[in-house]
């Protein structure tokens, strides 16, 4: 008899663009994944190489894949319209993965997760993993950073500890984000804005501290790792020059747009950090302390909490 975590079906939403290069060492990695229940959602947002061809052959090879056209707005709105889109190319009980277009995933990445998720069935959960930072020949690994505080709302408001390449939702988050979608408007990115509803609805967040996956890193990441000094300070000086508080402005009307899914504590909390952003600087302060939001290291604590101090939180 098949393990019961065997028969969760995985609906993989992978957003392309100009993705030739390393496109099939991705697919590739996919198809090969040990956890065989799974189907593939690939939106190409007018690519102007040859990844269109590339999905097109795999969907036509494996037969387990569909290549859809992206909205043309980048990234996050081509995600976005990808949870759109399972309600005709999914079954209402499947779970949900984010793929990036140049990784190499681990062959038991989804295995591990729907297996870490299984104990939640009934709860709204996310898996998010660490992962393999390699060059762009996939050499040189190392382990990205560590979650040394747990996971959380608090935590959410302020930072996005779940790379979108390494989040898995069992089906019952996954059913709350593609409700959720329907009526929210973009967010900043959009794994971000999964951790903010996740945790906001009162879910459940399993950090996986093994890697499942070769994080690619080369010249065109949109987004790229964040565990060098540089590019830690160069995230610090983000937030310190006032994207954070445009970041928190989006991420804020998005959240207030499904209010109705948060827990009571959660949307007060949402409610207290929208309301501190106007105060002057002791009154942010003191409902900094008093909200206890937080970041996972002490220099990111830290920059936090000078962005309330300069008023731009």
């Amino acid at each position: 008899m098949p393990d019961k975590a065997d028969t969760v079906p995985v609906t993989i939403l992978m957003a392309v663009y100009n993705g030739q290069a390393y496109l099939p060492a991705q697919l590739d990695s996919i198809a090969a994944q040990d956890h065989d229940n799974w189907h593939l959602l690939i939106s190409d947002d007018g690519s102007t190489d040859d990844s269109r061809r590339i999905a097109g052959a795999f969907a036509r090879k494996t037969a387990r894949a569909t290549v859809l056209s992206g909205p043309g707005q980048g990234g996050t709105a081509n995600f976005m319209q990808l949870i759109r889109s399972m309600a005709a190319h999914a079954p209402p009980d499947s779970g949900l993965a984010f793929s990036d277009q140049d990784d190499v995933w681990l062959p038991e990445k989804l295995s591990r997760a729907v297996t870490m998720l299984a104990p939640h069935h009934a709860t709204p959960a996310l898996y998010c993993s660490r992962s393999f930072i390699t060059d762009e020949a996939l050499r040189s690994r190392r382990l990205s950073a560590p979650r040394p505080h747990p996971p959380g709302f608090e935590n959410a408001l302020v930072q996005n500890i779940a790379s979108g390449n390494t989040i898995v939702l069992n089906p019952a988050a996954s059913a709350l984000i593609r409700r959720a979608a329907a009526t929210t408007p973009e967010p900043v990115v959009h794994d971000w804005w999964v951790y903010q509803l996740i945790t906001g609805a009162g879910g459940v967040v399993v950090h996986d501290d093994r890697p499942g996956l070769l994080y690619r890193q080369h010249g065109v990441n949109q987004i790229g790792a964040n565990d060098t000094t540089r590019a830690r300070a160069k995230r610090i000086a983000m937030l310190l020059r006032g994207d954070f508080r445009q970041w928190n402005e989006i991420n804020i009307a998005a959240l207030r747009a499904t209010a109705g899914m948060l827990t009571d504590r959660n949307r007060a909390t949402l409610e207290a950090f929208a309301a501190l952003r106007q105060q002057g600087v002791l009154g942010r302060l003191a409902a900094l302390r008093r909200l206890r939001l937080y970041r996972q290291s002490l220099p990111g604590t830290a920059a936090l909490w000078l962005s309330a101090v300069l008023g731009r939180l």
